[in-house]
């Protein structure tokens, strides 16, 4: 089971490229992703899985990073199809609640801006190495230092956080099975119940985050770590297949703005 944060190391030319340059493409897809028409709909989930194949990452590894959000996307999809304004498609008088035409079209539209964000991100954890995440994030925030920010120490922050992710995730499945074990109905019986059961789980996930937090910050001191300035074992370089990864994604922008003109 691969789970969403994990890097999964390969030979891919996606693994090969410098990591600043897949932050940087995964921020301007994600912007894209947010202005994005029904065309550009096609063409950006089109570009997810042409990357995913050259990353050589399966389909099934994909579906698996993000099903634990999934739910999160579905929820978006319900909100804005029942309560958005617009021309009726279909009502149900005892509920209250009618699906609209506009509400279809926001729906799946934000549904899919959720899966292709969560797709992008997933894509750069899991072809960046974290310590190579690390120094890509302090040579993009390096202008920020002028302003007296502690860019090594943010950069090390968002890779944690990003390490956590995985980690969190196997700990909620661990506490799931255990509470499956002890008798808890999670599959059946009314929403409510199973919600009920479902947010009891966050008082031991929580409490086992704290835990890790502590030691890690522990096992951190004992090895001496320390604010200020630090070196890295592998310098940062820009290539040939990094200028070749830029310029393909600077195609896709234009290809992008192309159709854009076109739609309009």
């Amino acid at each position: 089971m691969v789970n969403l944060g994990q890097f999964i190391a390969s030979d891919s030319m996606i693994c090969r490229v410098d990591p600043r340059i897949k932050i940087v493409s995964m921020v301007a897809l994600s912007i894209l992703t947010f202005t994005a028409n029904w065309l550009e709909v096609y063409l950006i989930s089109l570009f997810l899985m042409i990357v995913m194949r050259m990353a050589h990452l399966k389909f099934r590894q994909m579906l698996s990073a993000i099903k634990p959000l999934v739910l999160f996307a579905a929820l978006f999809f319900l909100l804005h199809l029942f309560f958005t304004d617009g021309t009726r498609l279909l009502s149900v008088p005892l509920l209250h609640i009618q699906i609209t035409q506009e509400g279809l079209y926001r729906g799946a539209f934000v549904a899919w801006q959720f899966i292709a964000l969560v797709l992008s991100g997933a894509i750069l954890t899991m072809t960046t190495p974290p310590s190579e995440l690390i120094s890509g994030l302090e040579k993009l925030l390096y202008p920020l230092k002028y302003l007296g920010l502690p860019t090594q120490d943010i950069a090390v922050m968002v890779s944690m956080a990003l390490r956590f992710v995985p980690t969190l995730l196997e700990e909620f499945d661990r506490i799931r099975m255990a509470q499956l074990a002890r008798g808890a109905d999670l599959h059946t019986g009314k929403l409510t119940q199973r919600a009920k059961t479902t947010a009891l789980m966050a008082v031991p996930l929580m409490m086992s985050a704290f835990r890790r937090a502590d030691e890690l910050a522990e096992a951190m001191e004992a090895r001496g770590y320390h604010r200020g300035p630090r070196t890295a074992l592998r310098e940062l370089r820009i290539d040939g297949q990094d200028f070749a990864a830029l310029a393909w994604m600077l195609i896709f922008i234009a290809l992008l703005a192309i159709s854009r003109v076109y739609v309009n």
